[in-house]
């Protein structure tokens, strides 16, 4: 009966200190996603009332509609995964061969360039903006998408290499020599050894690469003047007329917006734990 008891007060502790808390947690958490998921399937006069806001009395998808038939929002969509998916995949491959020649080729100068690396991807983005845009411009890029890409890769290189620096460092140099002994060029052993073993790594750079390119709302702001050059992040703007808020769309757009990210988490959740950790102990 003792053990009964005090196995019983440990799960009483246990639901009190943990699952209590993580359940708040995972409420508070949720709950603006479920505010916005509501709000977007009311109609206006519902909106207006605002005398049931946490529930819907009659759903309906007229707020999407008007999102997609009445506004630029398949244009901005459309960019944002062009965007997204253009950075994401020169980044990583940039990154990648930039990360393995710090990592194994030595050279003067290459702690400098390392931490240079670090160092320019922390200088703030507010502070950088003004001379690209006279670069971009220059370049006669401003308003469109390959201008907005360059600009994203100038802050994302830095902080995929940053990561991939400590993965490929953690990768054993005795599996690298045994190839080179096999034959293998510097450049076949990064794509047949070195990569598919900092593949959780690989996995990280591009997720976090993704996610801040699919937000990114500084650039594209300054870069891009165009309706049908915006990204969702700044065309939600064009959804606000003076003091008129389309509340309705403006939380259909941040729905869909956001599915893309949790789509894309899902499935690699496994490798997140390894690739965030992987590099942590050499590097």
């Amino acid at each position: 009966m003792m053990k009964h008891n005090k196995k019983m007060k440990f799960y009483l502790i246990r639901i009190i200190t943990l699952y209590i808390p993580l359940a708040l947690f995972l409420i508070w958490a949720l709950f603006p996603l479920y505010w916005m998921i509501v709000t977007s399937i009311k109609s206006n006069s519902e909106l207006m009332r605002l005398t049931h806001p946490l529930t819907v009395k009659a759903p309906t998808l007229d707020q999407y509609k008007d999102l997609i038939l009445k506004s630029d929002f398949r244009y901005w969509i459309k960019n944002s995964l062009v965007v997204a998916l253009t950075t994401t995949i020169f980044s990583v491959i940039i990154s990648s061969l930039a990360a393995y020649s710090l990592a194994r080729i030595k050279f003067v100068g290459r702690w400098v360039v390392s931490r240079s690396v670090l160092f320019s991807y922390l200088i703030p983005r507010t502070i950088l903006f003004l001379p690209l845009f006279a670069v971009i411009q220059n370049m006669r890029l401003t308003d469109t998408i390959i201008g907005l890409m360059l600009a994203n890769l100038t802050f994302m290189v830095p902080f995929c290499t940053w990561i991939l620096i400590g993965h490929f460092t953690s990768v054993p140099k005795e599996i690298e020599e045994c190839a080179t002994i096999d034959g293998c060029s510097r450049l076949k052993t990064l794509m047949l050894i070195t990569i598919p073993i900092a593949a959780p790594g690989i996995v990280v750079a591009a997720v976090f690469t993704f996610s801040l390119s699919w937000s990114e709302f500084l650039y594209p702001l300054v870069l891009n003047t165009s309706s049908l050059r915006q990204v969702v992040p700044v065309g939600l703007s064009n959804l606000i007329t003076g003091d008129l808020f389309e509340w309705g769309q403006i939380m259909a757009t941040g729905f869909i917006f956001t599915l893309p990210i949790i789509i894309l988490f899902y499935p690699i959740q496994r490798y997140l734990a390894s690739g965030l950790t992987a590099g942590a102990v050499k590097g």
